[in-house]
């Protein structure tokens, strides 16, 4: 297989994913009751995680551990623990925990299947990642139900939250902060369906750009001091932050 500039994206979506888990990160140390914050970091952080392995093998080749690695950190992980930060201000916080447990059981659950599945060794392409390797194909049913969950609640809250904005009239900024946060997040899914039918250059492209528009919009709401229009953010007194956190 050839390879192009196009398969050595995943190298700067670790980059970017890693430096936006960062910042994640020290928000949420400020504010470490969110547990949206929490999530969010470590969906961001996951992300990153299947990015790499993508990187890995562009760069070194295909080897066994490292596609496990990919399956799990990106079909199932992929957009989950983001959708489940947005649980946190969509819904009750004892709602979102009983979900939160249920979706760690059921990619648990999956997780152990794709780990456990023979793969079809003579389907394997040096450089380039692909789920129709896996020897039991039945195991890549369970990724449709964590993407409805992404697109349900991670998009879909996104949106909501845009619509409520705009239609109370108020800030602007929280307004676009959604819209971008639920563009970047159908791009993956859309590379996802092209990286399903043997196209993965498209995915790694839409991941890229997919994490730079969320993290855009993150940094349009998180910049904004008007009021939320969720609970779970406006009840949250921020920690005043000590110097070592102020010059990071």
């Amino acid at each position: 297989m050839e390879l192009n500039l196009i398969h050595y994206l995943p190298v700067i979506t670790t980059v970017v994913a890693a430096a936006f888990t960062s910042v994640l990160y020290r928000h949420w140390k400020r504010k470490p009751g969110a547990r949206y914050l929490l999530w969010w970091m470590i969906g961001v952080g996951l992300y990153g995680v299947g990015t790499l392995t993508e990187a890995i093998t562009s760069v070194f080749g295909w080897s066994e551990p490292v596609f496990r690695a990919w399956y799990v950190a990106g079909a199932l992980l992929g957009a989950a623990p983001l959708a489940q930060g947005t649980v946190y201000l969509l819904l009750p916080r004892r709602i979102a925990d009983r979900l939160a447990v249920a979706v760690i059981t059921y990619i648990a659950v999956a997780s152990a299947f794709v780990i456990a599945t023979p793969l079809l060794m003579d389907l394997v392409e040096s450089h380039r990642l692909s789920g129709e390797v896996i020897g039991w194909q039945w195991a890549r049913l369970f990724s449709p139900l964590v993407n409805l969950y992404a697109v349900v609640f991670l998009i879909g809250g996104a949106i909501w939250s845009a619509i409520r904005y705009r239609r109370q009239g108020l800030s602007g900024a929280r307004v676009r902060g959604n819209w971008l946060i639920a563009v970047g997040a159908i791009l993956p899914g859309i590379g996802g369906s092209f990286a399903r039918a043997g196209v993965v250059e498209v995915l790694y492209v839409t991941e890229l750009i997919g994490l730079l528009l969320i993290w855009a919009g993150y940094r349009a709401i998180a910049g904004d001091t008007s009021p939320s229009i969720h609970q779970e953010q406006s009840s949250q007194i921020p920690r005043t932050p000590t110097r070592r956190e102020v010059a990071n």
